[in-house]
């Protein structure tokens, strides 16, 4: 076992007896009786992509309902539409489908609650603990005070109840410009939490929502609108990452002055960090614009429509979630603990198939010309239940480049003059010699096989050292594949001094003239191999079709990394 399957395996064994922080705080609440069900949910603002940290937040939210026999939501924070799309709404609903998470009927969005929200808003006026400010964004950063020194009063603070409604309403009316007016929670401006400092709770804003059009132009604060969502959908628990922590006090306040009887919890936990990936909105808009990916799914990426594409399974991303745990402490997993888990997941699922990446002619001399012969191979070694199929064999074949030389070095066991090999599955050759064109290039090897041999066993007893697959030359499928390393450059890191990325210029390999065994022929979107020697590889969703087939690398055979002890 590796030193990367070794620490998996650990984290899988110790995950399994401890549990995790929420769940002991989820257990006190039913057994106190705080709640008698348990509802989470997942809310996304629809302003991008997602990505493998996105992934953990759903599959804890959904796996703690299932765990507790409880309901999960789909939620849209679609509070701020300078940004927000319809095609983040559909790509991440997909996202979403796709590893797993049920939230049947439950979808909802932040704009469905707006009128409920600006009611909130009203109350809040009323009850004394809201006003409208006339101070500008700069203005208010003065006010707000730092880390060790009080805010000072909005000079608006003591405006009577009266005239805060009619300037909220004039707001709503769009009667005042953008950034002419806010709406502030009147909390506490000495509070130590600086997010407890007169909040703005709305702000004027005349834009266009994907969707409710142009019926607002007012729109809701994240910190205020979250908890009334919650609140509304009989969210018990709200679980968020950790930097919302020093937002919870505003959370509670809001529900509390809002008076909800059964008020959500807050509950934050750590993100889940990869090392050397790009994650950041901006940097994967700057990608895509400059033409340096294909678009937010390209397989070099970490989005989990990249993730998708390239050939990743919901069940390897779940396995990969529950090993690096749920904590309050921040910490980076390594990219092989990802390889390893869609290893361990494609290894018993997938047929084993003989791929030739880089092609060159095998001739058999001495096999009977214009013969086909059909040799049985199982699917895959490891697990008999995926049965057995024919790959046809004969007189010329493809194998590797990389598996003959003219002058090999020691302990070189593949083919070269005079060596015998095994060729998987079929018979013992021997090399006789060799074709070049007019630069010199080897075009074509011959050699002779031994009748005698088929199977890969001679029946004199005689061992081989080195075995080489290979692919029919006349019925193999041609077809594009495509290898991928890190589309960081790890030896730099992330980022440059000046904060562009350190790209790899060796990220994408395009193999052009690949051959594959025919039982590939029919490989669908999203079909997975393991291409024996080379590593599991998927059929690419958006650009294999009519003119043929294309693959994708998931991964390499043997990670190249080590995890930390």
């Amino acid at each position: 076992m590796s030193e990367t399957e070794k620490t998996a395996a650990e984290n899988e064994k110790e995950e399994a007896v401890s549990g995790n922080f929420i769940e002991q705080i989820i257990d006190r609440d039913l057994a106190e009786g705080v709640y008698d069900t348990v509802h989470t949910r997942f809310p996304p603002e629809p302003n991008g992509y997602l990505h493998i940290g996105h992934a953990k937040s759903i599959l804890l939210n959904y796996g703690l309902a299932k765990e507790y026999g409880g309901k999960f939501n789909l939620r849209f924070d679609d509070t701020n539409p300078t940004k927000e799309k319809n095609e983040f709404v559909e790509s991440i609903k997909a996202d979403v489908k796709w590893l797993g998470a049920d939230f049947e009927d439950r979808l909802f969005f932040a704009s469905d609650y707006f009128d409920q929200m600006y009611e909130g808003a009203v109350r809040l006026i009323k009850k004394g603990k809201a006003y409208v400010s006339d101070l500008s964004a700069e203005q208010m950063r003065e006010y707000r005070g730092t880390l060790t020194e009080p805010g000072k009063n909005d000079p608006n603070r003591d405006r009577s109840m009266e005239e805060n409604l009619q300037l909220f309403e004039d707001m709503k009316n769009g009667r005042f410009a953008d950034g002419e007016k806010t709406l502030r929670a009147k909390i506490d401006m000495a509070s130590p939490n600086i997010n407890m400092r007169d909040p703005v709770i709305y702000r004027v804003a005349h834009l266009t929502h994907h969707n409710t059009g142009d019926k607002w132009c007012i729109y809701p604060m994240y910190d205020f609108a979250h908890p009334i969502e919650d609140a509304i959908e009989g969210i018990t628990h709200s679980i968020c990452t950790l930097e919302f922590e020093n937002h919870r006090p505003l959370y509670n306040w809001v529900v509390e002055e809002l008076e909800y009887e059964h008020p959500p919890k807050q509950i934050e936990f750590a993100k889940m960090y990869l090392t050397n990936v790009v994650t950041g909105k901006r940097y994967i808009k700057k990608l895509v614009e400059d033409g340096i990916v294909d678009g937010w799914d390209d397989p070099r990426l970490v989005s989990i429509a990249a993730l998708r594409r390239r050939g990743f399974t919901p069940e390897s991303i779940q396995r990969f979630v529950d090993l690096c745990g749920v904590s309050k402490a921040n910490s980076s997993a390594d990219y092989a603990m990802l390889e390893y888990c869609i290893r361990e997941d494609l290894k018993l699922k997938k047929p084993r198939v003989m791929a030739v990446l880089d092609p060159i002619k095998l001739v058999i001399d001495n096999y009977p010309q214009g013969q086909t012969e059909m040799i049985t191979v199982a699917n895959n070694l490891e697990n008999e239940s995926l049965g057995f199929r024919e790959v046809p064999f004969e007189r010329e074949l493809y194998i590797d480049r990389n598996d003959f030389m003219e002058e090999p070095p020691k302990k070189y066991f593949r083919l070269f003059v005079g060596n015998e090999v095994r060729l998987m599955h079929a018979y013992f050759v021997t090399c006789t010699g060799y074709e070049k064109d007019e630069n010199g290039n080897v075009t074509v090897v011959h050699c002779t096989y031994d009748p005698a041999s088929k199977g890969g066993n001679s029946p004199d007893g005689r061992k081989v050292k080195g075995t080489i697959h290979w692919v029919s030359a006349s019925a193999s499928v041609k077809a594009q594949v495509r290898l991928y390393e890190n589309i960081i450059d790890e030896e730099k890191g992330v980022y440059n001094e000046d904060q562009s990325l350190n790209l790899n210029p060796n990220s994408l390999t395009v193999l052009n003239d690949c051959r594959i065994e025919p039982s590939v022929a029919n490989a669908a979107a999203y079909d997975s191999f393991q291409f024996v020697r080379q590593g599991f590889f998927c059929v690419d969703c958006k650009d294999s079709g009519k003119d043929g087939l294309v693959f994708n690398r998931i991964v390499s055979l043997k990670s190249s990394y080590a995890l930390p002890k």
